[in-house]
Formats: structure tokens, sequence, C-alpha cells
């Protein structure tokens, strides 16, 4: 009989059994939270995640805010920014269309799709969630089959139930097939800049994330932090920082001024920026910093803005009539 960790090993190694085992655990927390209140679910997965109650009423940690968001506070230009494809236009209206990603088709339906008019290298993501993407380095080793039946699963599913991110409710599923882009990694690297109240702040840099995930933090000056996340530890990168990084923080004030948080995903191919999404929960808040103290540091740079959604809660959870 196969042990736990034989079988831990070849699920970290095969991709299709780590997404068949990520759906199975995403549909069963849809069919969990949609018997619940948005208030009830939330508290319940922060304390799962975190190990800690949630304070909605005073609120110091950054991810403790995440959830206030969530709850109280409402934007259409958010839900925009998290679709995929409409993003593009988000960044073509401010002037930068030159950091979209080329795309190259568009779906209603994954029936739609011929994959044998697919190029030799592609993208192919859902516009409707986070990380429901297929990188498609070599397209003579894909499995089309397995994963044209993945996105009939993904096209059902709505990432607003996973986490409560109300953002994605509106959001209509599609299929797009973008370029391929890839850096000197060998992979594509990510540079995911957070940006407080409109000020980008700090950089999370993930390289080769399908090979050995590594992650670091860093000031906007280049000073790495001493922090790691309970999503993925700390490590040594192979990237150094310098004058490409400081012109995504440019372009990420430039872009994140709507919001009162936004995560600003960045890819860099050929000597080219391009953006690659809108994250506007990152980790859905149900993570941990280590040291702690940091989840308090992010949280101080987050001022949040005047409620404008879920005022019956918000009041009674501040005892006002």
């Amino acid at each position: 009989m196969m042990s736990k960790s034989e079988f831990r090993k070849i699920l970290r190694n095969n991709l299709t059994l780590r997404w068949l085992s990520r759906i199975r655990f995403s549909l069963w927390i849809e069919f969990y939270s949609k018997k619940k209140s948005d208030f009830d679910f939330v508290s319940e997965m922060y304390a799962k995640g975190t190990g800690r109650e949630l304070n909605l009423v005073n609120p110091r940690r950054y991810t403790e805010k995440l959830q206030w968001l969530k709850l109280f506070y409402r934007d259409p230009l958010i839900t925009k920014c998290s679709d995929k494809y409409e993003m593009k236009s988000y960044l073509k209206e401010v002037g930068h269309p030159e950091l979209a990603v080329e795309t190259l088709d568009i779906y209603d339906s994954v029936e739609d799709i011929d994959f044998d008019r697919f190029p030799q290298k592609f993208i192919l993501k859902a516009t409707h969630g986070s990380g429901w993407n297929l990188i498609g380095d070599d397209k003579s080793k894909i499995n089309w089959k397995g994963w044209k039946r993945l996105f009939k699963i993904w096209e059902k599913q709505n990432p607003q139930w996973l986490g409560r991110e109300w953002n994605y409710a509106d959001v209509k599923p599609r299929i797009i097939l973008e370029k391929f882009l890839e850096d000197d990694s060998g992979e594509l690297r990510d540079y995911k800049i957070f940006c407080f109240n409109g000020n980008p702040t700090y950089m999370q840099i993930d390289e080769n994330r399908f090979s050995g995930h590594k992650r670091l933090y860093f000031e906007r000056n280049g000073q790495p932090l001493d922090l790691i996340d309970s999503q993925v530890q700390k490590t040594e990168l192979t990237v150094e920082f310098g004058a490409i990084q400081e012109r995504m923080f440019q372009i990420a004030e430039e872009l994140s001024k709507p919001f009162p948080m936004v995560r600003i995903d960045f890819y860099e191919s050929n000597g080219n920026l391009y953006i690659g999404e809108f994250t506007f929960f990152d980790g859905s808040g149900f993570y941990s910093f280590e040291p702690d103290e940091w989840d308090f540091v992010w949280g101080e740079k987050l001022q949040l803005p005047e409620p404008n959604h879920n005022l019956e809660l918000y009041n009674k959870l501040h005892n006002k009539n």
C-alpha cells in the first residue's frame, strides 16, 4: 500500500492530480459556503486560516481589513478589473494599452475552442478566476482532453464562494487565449506590487512557480523584507532588483489610485512590461505573516474607506441605531 508521504510526493509532481485535489476542495468549499451568510463564512474561514478571531469593529491587521472590504465596500471598477479580459480595457482607458498581454482569441465556452488552431506556445486562462490557467509551452505535450474537462469545471464555478470575494460575482465566465511570455528564468517571474490607498509599497517576487516555487518580499528601494507568509516559505531568488522594478512601482502608482487596496501583478519579457491581473483580496486574507507583526505593519498602511455596503450589519457590529 502506498504511504501518505509517497502519495504527497506524486501529488506535488503531477499537475493533473494537483488540480483535481484543488477542485475537489474548492467544490466542497463552494457547497459549504452557500449555506452560510457572508459574515459567518468569512469569520469561520479567517479563524481556520489564521487561528484568530476576526475583529471587524476595530480591525488593525491587514488580513482583517481585507475581510472588512469584502463585507462593507463595493466599487464596480473593482469588478471590471477583476475580469482578466475587461481589465485590459481599463489599461487602455488610463493610457497604458502596451501593458496588456496580447489577446489571440476570446471564447464564451470551452466548446468554442479549436485546439488544433492554437500556436505552438500559448497561455489559456479563465477570465473569472485567479490561477485558472494553462501555460502551454509545448502544445504537442498537452493532454487537451483532460484540460478541456478542467476548463468545463471552471466555467461552472464562481470564486466568490471560495472566499466571499464579491468582485467575482458578476464577472462573465469566459476563456481567453493569450500570447506566450517567458523570461530568463525559463518560466515567467511574477512581480506583485501591493498598493495601499494608491501608494505602491511592497513587492513580492515569485520565481519557478511550477518547479520549486521561490518567493521573497521587498521594500520599494529593493531592500528584502524579513517576512514570510504561510503560503510559500522564504527562499533565495536569482533575480536582481533594479530599474525595471522601479518602473513597475511607478506604473502601479498610476493604476492603483482608485482603489483602497490592490495587488498589481507584473511580468517582464524581452525587455517589455506586462500586467497579468489585479488582485483585490490577496490569498483571500486567510493566511498569516511571520513574524506576525507584519500583519499590523501592512494594516497600518491601509486606510479603510467609508462603508457603502451591508450597512445594517456594520451598524449592528458598532452598536449603532
